[in-house]
């Protein structure tokens, strides 16, 4: 299917005034026309007047009005005409309808939330009013955002984890988006979770060894905490090629929730803990040994005492517990020899 856009129909004043000018005519040409008639003139004139006003009315019904980044995709008797895309007063064929078939189709998106979270009577009121001005029917070319509902997917590792996804998105063919799938915004949001659910089975939460995400046959550090930016291009990049045919275009998908899942985030938690507790433990006692064996060498630089290995092995043992503990030293003072 092939967009076709009508640049030529930005003739709706023109019509509009013409029409107004033809029931002036006519209720005039009517009102002499009845004049003459009961005189015993022509009634010629006023069956013809009559005529015009009862269908001069018709082409009222083709007149439009497009606002900035609005579209119509017209159609007559289930040909596909063209679209109206720049902003404007349009007059089309009366008998012209306009076809949006995602018109009643509410997401968590931005142009759908209002509508979505209204009830009842405002819910209503909101329906009718947009059948009411036409809008229902038109195609925002508007840059859009979805923002589809958090999943529960196992990352590489099989870990159980929730994520959510932010797309924003506009349609660039009105013709494909509206006659090549059954309803866009449906398909784009299923699209959207499949893709997620293809690219985050290829990392893990965290940095793990001997993962390969990116299909090179090399083991690398990409995971989805660290590689957000990647892996959100990616995201991307995978939508975009199954809503082509929709003519849809992605501009942009960002990951807005990402944890794990509820019945192992304690236990992570833990491991991340015990993790952090042993890099820490690791960086104290590579501290207190550098400084343990710079005192052994001052002291023996500066010759301020001799000791044996008996007692370097016991200073470095008393240096150890004093630098690595967990609570303050009780220093113990010998008053006596050191032999």
């Amino acid at each position: 299917m092939k967009e076709i856009v009508l640049n030529n129909r930005k003739n709706g004043m023109a019509v509009l005034l013409s029409v107004l000018v033809l029931y002036i005519l006519a209720v005039t040409g009517t009102i002499i026309g009845g004049m003459e008639l009961g005189r015993s003139g022509n009634p010629v004139l006023m069956i013809v007047c009559i005529v015009a006003l009862c269908i001069g009315w018709i082409p009222l019904c083709g007149l439009t009005v497009l606002k900035p980044q609005e579209a119509v995709v017209l159609t007559l008797f289930g040909k596909y005409v063209g679209t109206l895309k720049d902003s404007g007063f349009y007059f089309v064929n009366p008998f012209c309808t306009s076809v949006n078939p995602a018109a009643r189709t509410r997401l968590s998106q931005s142009g759908d939330v209002k509508h979505a979270s209204a009830s009842g009577s405002d819910a209503a009121a909101a329906a009718a009013a947009a059948a009411l001005d036409g809008t229902g029917k038109k195609l925002s070319l508007k840059i859009m955002t979805l923002s589809n509902n958090r999943q529960k997917i196992n990352d590489c590792l099989g870990n159980p984890i929730e994520i959510g996804i932010a797309v924003t998105w506009r349609i660039v063919d009105t013709a494909k988006a509206v006659f090549n799938v059954d309803n866009y915004k449906e398909f784009l949001s299923l699209q959207c979770d499949s893709a997620l659910r293809n690219i985050v089975r290829l990392y893990p939460y965290d940095v793990a060894p001997g993962v390969d995400t990116t299909g090179d046959g090399i083991a690398d550090e990409g995971s989805l905490r660290g590689s957000s930016e990647i892996v959100a291009l990616r995201i991307r990049d995978e939508i975009q090629k199954r809503v082509n045919e929709a003519g849809i275009e992605i501009v942009e998908a960002r990951i807005t929730y990402l944890a794990y899942a509820p019945e192992i985030a304690a236990v992570m938690l833990q491991r991340q803990q015990a993790s952090a507790v042993i890099d820490a433990r690791k960086m104290i006692v590579d501290g207190a040994v550098g400084m343990v064996e710079m005192a052994l060498e001052r002291l023996n630089e500066n010759e301020v005492v001799t000791l044996d290995e008996e007692r370097k092995a016991a200073m470095v043992s008393n240096l150890l517990v004093v630098l690595c503990g967990n609570h303050d030293a009780q220093p113990i003072v010998n008053t006596g020899t050191l032999y």
